[in-house]
């Protein structure tokens, strides 16, 4: 099914390094090596007569409050047709870690304010968030990644909730890895839980055009 896309919009991809995925580097410059790259890719071979304008803006290590603080320039400068929103599982784990303040309340706080203040400036722009995921299944007592898993509920449901306040599109990417992880090896998506490998990216690519096909 081709996407609502249509020619002559851009589409805007903002988020953390799984967003970012080498896109600031020459080798990958301007759109990463990720499911930006593949989303721009499957529009160029599924939609040919379309022309649309696609966007990254990821940056590896950020937390919604990094987002906050280039929102104007990232956002609001390009004007996006559509923007699709990655983020949540730096702020946990930055939490988690001490390194920072962003438990799930002043995570959605801060959220609910950038989307908010997108809205009311652009009102026909069309919003996809995508909700925080962590690849693994360890339930191990006192394990770190079963603490992850323990309080990355909190940051999904926060997603879940401004998906629901403003009518956006969303992909559920940690019940779909954690769909995957029933049948395969966490190997077979990543080395370590937070960022995919090819496969993972193309996983996540499928289900960001199938959510701008509805």
């Amino acid at each position: 099914m081709p996407t609502k896309l249509e020619s002559g919009e851009t589409v805007l991809f903002i988020g953390d390094s799984i967003t970012d995925c080498g896109r600031r580097d020459a080798q990958h410059a301007p759109l990463g090596c990720g499911y930006v790259q593949m989303v721009a890719d499957m529009l160029t071979i599924r939609e040919p007569q379309k022309k649309v304008t696609v966007v990254n803006r990821g940056i590896g290590g950020n937390n919604i409050d990094d987002l906050r603080s280039r929102w104007h320039d990232d956002v609001f400068e390009i004007e996006p047709d559509w923007l699709s929103v990655k983020i949540g599982i730096n702020d946990l784990n930055q939490t988690l870690n001490s390194n920072s303040d962003l438990p799930a309340e002043k995570f959605e706080e801060i959220y609910d304010s950038l989307l908010a203040q997108t809205v009311e400036r652009f009102p026909n722009c069309q919003l996809l968030l995508i909700d925080p995921f962590f690849m693994s299944r360890d339930q191990t007592e006192d394990s770190y990644r079963a603490r992850v898993l323990q309080v990355l509920p909190g940051y999904i449901d926060a997603v879940h909730r401004l998906s629901q306040k403003y009518e956006t599109r969303l992909v559920e990417t940690h019940d779909l890895f954690q769909e995957q992880l029933k049948h395969h090896k966490l190997e077979v998506f990543s080395t370590e839980p937070v960022h995919p490998n090819s496969a993972g990216h193309l996983l996540m690519a499928e289900a960001v055009y199938n959510a701008l096909s509805i």
